[in-house]
């Protein structure tokens, strides 16, 4: 639903195949790579026998080193190989008594003498980063992006005299995105196609497929190591070659300029793709003309006009700043206090001391609580400022957050000062004047507490499904925007105030949020309906209405998550007990899906933020904009900077990469089953994080002939055609009992033709446009093999004749259960009706129980005994009896078999952990 197979991708994963053929092998080399090549060596067959790394550093053994000595793999760790050019002998000696048959030498940075080079029986292989023979040498990828290269890749060679000038064994190649950087270029493609490559190298050699293709010179170039003192940029050039320049030196040794007479580094620059915003001019050394230092970062200007953003900015004394902060960066982090403020610290001197009597001096590094402050001592503390010092802005959580005497008079009089304001959210909004109304949307990444474009400054269009028009440009997330929205997010967990927050205080946050979220209602419903197709009533009462149900629900949890005690046999003479107590797991992913946008990030993200955990949530792709409306209101509802991020773009690169993760500690996902059977396969071998899935769907529902007409109708109908179709527990295929088969078709088809389908804002429409373009082709596709294998079609099937991704409500009849569509979900308005013979209870539940999927069913009969009988045996996580789509925020939502595991709401066991 949210990402194709094809589109995920594999972290260093290799073929599961066996191969006939092993190697003993030599590792060369070290760091991270260097590891995973062994690792994944080793687990294709191969024996490692030795590794050859670098001394440890500070006490701490390389990478390499740590997972060879813990599988008991010979290592040595030779600080070098040669000595004024000459090999040492008892190196060369310890390394020929191993045995190898090869060396294979993963980003080895040391000489390795060519008595070991040439020793083994194949040889070496080495690892590139470049396409040799273009930028040989160690700063090759730095020059791939410094010349502007539009490919880049990697080579793995067999080692000669010159090393990196043998001949070639294989080859891969990746397109340079406009903003790609050493960082990410490794992160995308050098390092996980790396690794797989020198696996994939080896086992060519162990089946003696390797070839051996000599380096032509032609094109041959060779670059030596920067030097910062040649790393100043030349801004008498086109922007891009200056933005080249920079992106090919970061992060190592820097581009640097002249800004007011000292030197300064660029990091993180991308291309502007429009005009830059407003903000302060700069005057930089040799540059075309002044650099604006903007919200966004310094604006450089190339001479042809156009311009380039730069991130941040390093100075001589190794200080980094945001280059937006350019103009504040001279501020010390320590006040200086007036003679005034002078006083006012010794009159509070004096109230910790009134407070924290048995301190016998309050010195500027008591530390409040060490002292033995308790709660009450801290609302006394804030309250007495406050008397003496009337118009300060201090709440309890201020005392928390800054313990001890100096930092609390730094923060006292930085907030008397008006100081310590809460940043004002810059949001640069898409509007549109629609439904009577002007809907403010932001559409960039929202990481860290703010809103910013992507990190290579994609975006993507998102589109109004109603008549096929672009709504904004929505930011494209990269690699690069989710590692550091992850990092946001740990360093909220870890060390600011969510974690530390009174839980009672934590679900006081989420209730303003909710009253936020019901003030925006309509605004949200709107925005839900222009890029969905929800129907505006629909939106307003389930979308919008069931997630701020949801949060005021689990705002209520915040302070009820309770540990036990348990009891255990008692160890004389001690007398033990043992308890649990219940935290929060950490940093969380959460992947949405597209039919119910804002309910999904509710159902998901509450129990989650209720439990003191932090998130990284990506919304789907064609569905991103009441996601970033939540993340604004999350903002003035007070949630710390950190806790919560959104990240828009594909599933295929920012799903993926959150799945392999290593510092996410749950994942939660709603989508398609071959999506999260991938999803489940990364996040294991990553770090084994939890994961919860909701997947697809077939739900059954059985209609018998002792039903209430009416009810199974107007119900059978809700069960298919709620929200277009688009809906989880959708019932995928409707049992119908053959004695009242015929009249329940014709019924439905008679209820059908009254349905109103178009504008979905318009209050009186029954039935709104599937969510995208792709989702419509399914649909009728689906239909159409309806068709040719024999079920009959009696009303529908069609798109509606009209602008817009409009599809007809449908019916098919007499669907045997061998057919495509009695096995497949749909996941839109397509009715999928079977009969059965009359009194075939069991055979009905037979069939009905035949598929791989398990998430809801239902039952309708007058019959209470026959109604407990099929639902307790209908194999699904929700069974609804004479009724259909009936969910509440107390009740858990989940299917098992392939439909998934794990629940949403009241689900606070899934993201906590019992210690």
């Amino acid at each position: 639903m949210l990402w194709t197979a094809s589109q995920v991708l594999r972290k260093f994963s290799t073929s599961s195949h066996y191969y006939q053929n092993k190697l003993k092998l030599a590792i060369i080399g070290q760091s991270l790579f260097g590891q995973e090549v062994y690792s994944n060596l080793r687990k294709q067959g191969h024996k490692v026998v030795g590794v050859f790394t670098v001394p440890d550093k500070d006490g701490k053994a390389d990478p390499l080193a740590v997972a060879a000595e813990k599988d008991g793999t010979p290592v040595f760790k030779f600080p070098r190989w040669r000595v004024k050019g000459k090999p040492i002998p008892e190196v060369v000696d310890a390394y020929k008594s191993v045995g190898a048959e090869l060396n294979v030498m993963p980003f080895c940075s040391q000489f390795i003498p060519m008595n070991v080079i040439d020793n083994p029986k194949h040889g070496s292989i080495i690892y590139h980063p470049s396409i040799l023979p273009l930028h040989r040498g160690a700063s090759a990828i730095n020059w791939t992006l410094i010349q502007g290269d539009k490919k880049a890749g990697f080579s793995v060679f067999w080692a000669d005299d010159g090393l990196d000038t043998g001949p070639i064994l294989l080859q891969r190649e990746c397109a340079v995105e406009p903003n790609d950087t050493v960082d990410t270029l490794y992160n995308r493609f050098l390092f996980p196609e790396g690794i797989k490559a020198m696996v994939e190298s080896v086992q060519l050699i162990a089946d003696g497929k390797a070839p051996r293709i000599p380096q032509t010179e032609e094109g041959a170039s060779y670059e030596g190591i920067q030097k910062k003192s040649n790393a100043k940029v030349n801004l008498a050039q086109p922007a891009e070659a200056i933005h080249n320049w920079i992106r090919g030196h970061d992060k190592v040794p820097g581009a640097w300029t002249v800004i007011n007479g000292q030197s300064v580094t660029l990091y993180g620059s991308s291309m502007l793709g429009g005009s830059a915003a407003a903000g302060q001019p700069l005057e930089i050394e040799g540059a075309s003309q002044p650099g604006i230092v903007t919200k966004n970062g310094l604006v450089l200007y190339g001479t042809d006009g156009k311009a380039l953003v730069v991130k941040n900015l390093q100075f001589e004394d190794g200080k980094m700043i945001p280059a937006s902060k350019y103009f504040s960066s001279g501020e010390s982090s320590s006040v200086e206090l007036t003679d005034d403020e002078k006083k006012m610290a010794e009159e509070i001197r004096n109230t910790w001391k009134g407070i924290l009597s048995n301190v016998s001096a309050i010195e500027n590094t008591t530390d409040f609580f060490k002292s033995g402050a308790a709660s009450m001592d801290v609302v006394r503390l804030v309250e007495e400022v406050k008397q003496k010092c009337a118009g300060v802005q201090l709440q309890n959580e201020d005392v928390y957050m800054a313990t001890t005497f100096q930092d609390f008079i730094q923060m006292f009089v930085r907030r008397l000062r008006g100081e310590d304001q809460e940043e004002e959210l810059l949001i640069d909004y898409a509007t549109k004047d629609v439904n009577n109304m002007t809907v403010k949307m932001p559409y960039q990444c929202f990481i860290n507490g703010g809103f910013e474009d992507a990190e290579n400054s994609k975006t993507y269009d998102t589109i109004n499904p109603t008549d096929g028009s672009v709504i904004c440009k929505v930011s494209y997330a990269s690699v690069g925007d989710v590692d550091r929205a992850v990092a946001a997010a740990k360093e909220a967990y870890e060390n600011g105030p969510w974690g530390r927050m009174n839980p009672r205080d934590r679900g006081s946050l989420l209730y303003k949020l909710a009253d936020l979220m019901e003030e925006h209602q309509e605004e949200l419903a709107t925005i839900e309906s222009i890029d969905s197709g929800a129907v505006y009533t629909l939106a307003l009462k389930t979308h919008v209405g069931m997630s701020i149900q949801t949060f005021r629900y689990f705002a209520g949890w915040c302070d009820k998550i309770q540990g036990k005690t348990i009891p255990i046999n008692q160890a004389r003479p001690n007398r033990n007990l043992t308890f649990t107590k219940k935290e929060p797991l950490g940093v969380c992913a959460i992947v949405i899906p597209w039919n119910y946008p804002l309910m999904m990030l509710a159902w998901k993200s509450a129990a989650c933020l209720a439990a003191g955990n932090t998130l990284v949530l990506k919304p789907a792709q064609v569905t991103p904009l009441t996601a970033l409306k939540f993340a604004e209101l999350s903002v003035k509802a007070g949630i710390p900077k950190g806790v919560i991020n959104i990240l828009p773009g594909s599933g295929g690169m920012v799903g993926q990469r959150l799945s392999d993760h290593p510092d996410i500690r749950k994942l939660g996902f709603t989508g398609s089953t071959p999506i999260g059977k991938q999803i489940m396969k990364s996040c294991a071998v990553s770090n084994l994080k939890k994961v919860s899935l909701e997947l697809g769907g077939k739900s059954p529902l059985i209609i018998f002939s002792d039903c209430d007409m009416d009810k199974a109708v107007r119900m059978g109908m809700s069960s298919v055609y709620f929200n277009k179709g688009e809906n989880c527990i959708a019932a995928g295929r409707l049992f119908v009992e053959e004695s009242i088969h015929d009249e329940y078709i014709s019924r439905v088809v008679e209820e059908i033709k009254k349905m109103k389908i178009g504008d979905p804002l318009d209050r009186s429409t029954d039935h709104g446009p599937q969510n995208h373009k792709a989702h419509l082709d399914k649909l009728l596709e689906y239909c159409e093999i309806g068709l040719k294998e024999g079920a009959t079609l009696v009303y529908g099937g069609k798109q509606v004749d009209r602008p817009g991704f409009f599809m007809e409500p449908t019916v098919f009849t007499d669907v045997e259960d061998h057919m495509f569509i009695a096995k497949e979900e749909s996941f839109g308005p397509v009715m999928v009706v079977s009969k059965f013979k009359n009194g075939d209870v069991d055979g009905v539940l037979q069939r009905a129980n035949d598929t791989e999927y398990g998430l809801a069913s239902g039952v309708f009969t007058r019959d209470i005994n026959k109604a407990m009988y099929v639902s307790e045996r209908l194999e699904a996580g929700t069974v609804f009896v004479n009724t259909y789509n009936k969910t509440d925020v107390a009740s858990p939502f989940g299917g098992f078999k392939q439909s998934g595991f794990g629940k949403d709401l009241v689900a606070l066991e899934e993201v906590i952990k019992s210690l």
